[in-house]
């Protein structure tokens, strides 16, 4: 018997663990702390390679920049999280929050988001002060220009949030080298130009939802039509950036240019399908691979 209710025990505090995990990896959006992470490591390899710099005797800058970029973009969400809990219990889709079902408190996510974000300034503030500064204006364009402002005020609240996701690449560049150049601000560039189209996608398919929250998402305020028109426009956007990178070679620009044709005859096919949630789960499926191989394409492009 003593066995048993040991073994029931030890059962409940695994569960609780892998539920405090969960909450947690919830709470800071892993995966959009991932996708920042991938597009930091990039900016910073790039540096490397393009400023001649080898890249075993910058290991301890790749550790700081990359740590640091992880606790502010995680603080950041953090953030987010504990400002938007009143409308995320609206929203279906985000309910299941640990700021939504209580399993973290106010007080905790806050500090968590605090902390994070204080310690991630600090350790790229170690590497060069130009990436701690790019640090602070992505923070502070995401919780207070996007989460605190535009989000719940303005249509062009997705456009004003995309300045905070375009600047990792910005961040693992300054890290190395704190003169931007032409390369690390068309990695910029193409991050920004990238965001609308990929977060109008996800907004379709949540549409009812931000409706409900009162949050004038695009698709929410002005219909599925025009969110199909500002999409391809974003998209045709991305068409020059990749002549602009020339450092990294023929092949990668026409790989580019490829996926960018790609996308913009998957934006332009909407107009025709009569599915418009299903377009844009195609669109959002579409804009995950094109940032994953692009900046995998830009890693490898430097190696031949």
């Amino acid at each position: 018997m003593a066995d048993s209710r040991t073994m029931d025990t030890t059962t409940r505090v695994k569960a609780a663990d892998a539920s405090a995990l969960k909450d947690f990896l919830s709470l800071i959006k892993i995966g959009i702390v991932n996708s920042n992470l991938i597009t930091a490591f990039t900016g910073m390899w790039l540096a490397l390679e393009l400023t001649n710099r080898h890249f075993l005797q910058s290991l301890d800058i790749m550790v700081l920049a990359m740590a640091g970029t992880a606790l502010i973009v995680a603080g950041s969400c953090s953030l987010n999280n504990w400002y938007d809990r009143d409308i995320d219990v609206i929203m279906k889709s985000k309910n299941f929050r640990p700021t939504v079902t209580g399993r973290f408190s106010n007080a905790k996510v806050l500090t968590i988001g605090l902390g994070f974000v204080a310690l991630g300034t600090l350790l790229l503030f170690m590497t060069t002060p130009m990436a701690g500064l790019i640090g602070l204006f992505g923070v502070f364009s995401y919780v207070v220009l996007y989460t605190m402002w535009s989000k719940r005020t303005l249509v062009s609240n997705t456009v004003i949030g995309s300045f905070a996701g375009a600047v990792p690449p910005l961040i693992g560049w300054a890290a190395v080298d704190p003169h931007l150049g032409i390369v690390p601000w068309m990695l910029f560039l193409l991050m920004f130009i990238w965001q609308p189209p990929h977060f109008y996608a996800i907004a379709m398919k949540k549409c009812e939802e931000y409706k409900a929250a009162g949050i004038p998402m695009l698709p929410a305020v002005k219909g599925f039509q025009i969110t199909k028109w500002h999409m391809l426009i974003w998209v045709a956007l991305l068409i020059p950036v990749p002549f602009f990178l020339k450092p990294l070679g023929i092949g990668f620009i026409i790989l580019a240019t490829l996926f960018n044709l790609g996308w913009l005859a998957l934006s332009l096919s909407g107009f025709k399908m009569k599915n418009d949630l299903k377009w844009a789960k195609w669109m959002f499926i579409y804009s995950l691979n094109y940032l994953t191989i692009l900046f995998v394409a830009m890693v490898i492009a430097t190696l031949f």
